[in-house]
């Protein structure tokens, strides 16, 4: 089917649908309302670390993908690299610290971390391996955080009542 054809069908297929509308009664066309400046949506206030993740990301986002991209193993020494670039992300040196170590932290970065894999720097580098310990270490991490989580749910479960015979106490015995 060649392009004139296409545009012969768009032009009867709108057709048939404007005549299948309902006919809307002639009516005076109203006149605008001027619009004012909506109010802007205000979104929960977070934390210094998320705001100063964002910068990363946006800034070096081959070592900071958003999700759902994998996380990637950074370089060792990462933080002395990302100090230099302070003023462009508009923070402290101990909010930089607390932010990449929260992002070094969780469940994604700990499944990137495997024996071998690739370390980068801030541009998305290779510049080392993920050791043989240090894979352990951060599947060990991993199943902390799990076996931590299922514990929490568990006490959070509604614990069953408790049956009538164990509700009542027996009267304790006195001696004669």
């Amino acid at each position: 089917m060649g392009f004139e054809q296409l545009a012969e069908l768009r032009d009867r297929l709108r057709a048939q649908a404007e005549q299948s509308r309902p006919a809307k009664p002639e009516s005076k066309p109203k006149p605008k309302a001027k619009r004012t400046a909506a109010p802007k949506q205000r979104r929960e206030p977070v934390s210094p670390e998320v705001e100063i993740i964002w910068r990363l990301q946006k800034h070096f986002p081959l070592a900071f993908p958003r999700n759902p991209a994998p996380k990637v193993p950074l370089k060792q020494g990462i933080f002395e690299d990302a100090q230099q670039h302070l003023e462009v992300l508009g923070t402290t040196a101990e909010q930089l610290k607390q932010a990449i170590g929260s992002w070094c932290s969780g469940g994604r970065y700990w499944a990137c971390m495997v024996e071998n894999a690739a370390r980068v720097d801030l541009q998305g580098q290779p510049v080392g391996e993920v050791t043989a310990a240090q894979a352990l270490h951060a599947r060990k991490l991993a199943s902390r955080r799990a076996r931590e989580q299922a514990q929490e749910r568990k006490a959070k479960r509604p614990q069953p009542a408790a049956t009538a015979t164990e509700a009542v106490e027996e009267p304790a015995a006195t001696p004669d």
